[in-house]
């Protein structure tokens, strides 16, 4: 089920974040991650987020900041099940277009936004992580449903 954010959620969620960094970005240093560990524990706070939430356990989570994708991550025990397209379903519910930045070499995850219908816009590199990232962009269909 997906349900929106709850303050007492950020400890699971904030585990999920680290992980998935870890787990997904082995080209970046983990100490990166842990250094911005606060900080995204403050922008988790501010921005419209969504869990996923099987048998009373968060097993991935969605944060969006006015139709920017600012992560998907989903636990690694349940990565490849459904998960991480269902909480995108559920932003393009709400929005009529979705954009984010994605890091050229996760390519599991550039893979993962194609296959679900997004376009690479632009290439730049990220300063802070020393690596190429892309900006990806979704409309949806003007076209009859």
């Amino acid at each position: 089920m997906i349900r929106k954010f709850q303050k007492e959620d950020t400890g699971q969620v904030m585990r999920i974040w680290l992980n998935g960094n870890k787990d997904a970005h082995p080209f970046i240093p983990k100490e990166y991650w842990e250094a911005n560990y606060s900080m995204v524990e403050e922008q988790i706070l501010q921005a419209e987020v969504f869990v996923y939430e099987a048998d009373g356990e968060i097993q991935g989570f969605i944060g969006i900041v006015g139709g920017y994708i600012a992560g998907i991550f989903v636990d690694r025990a349940y990565r490849s099940l459904g998960a991480g397209r269902e909480l995108l379903n559920c932003a393009k519910q709400l929005y009529d277009s979705l954009s984010l930045g994605v890091y050229q070499k996760n390519e599991r995850a550039v893979s993962f936004y194609f296959r679900e219908g997004f376009a690479v816009q632009s290439e730049q590199l990220d300063e802070d992580a020393g690596e190429t990232e892309y900006t990806m962009s979704w409309k949806r269909s003007t076209g009859n449903p």
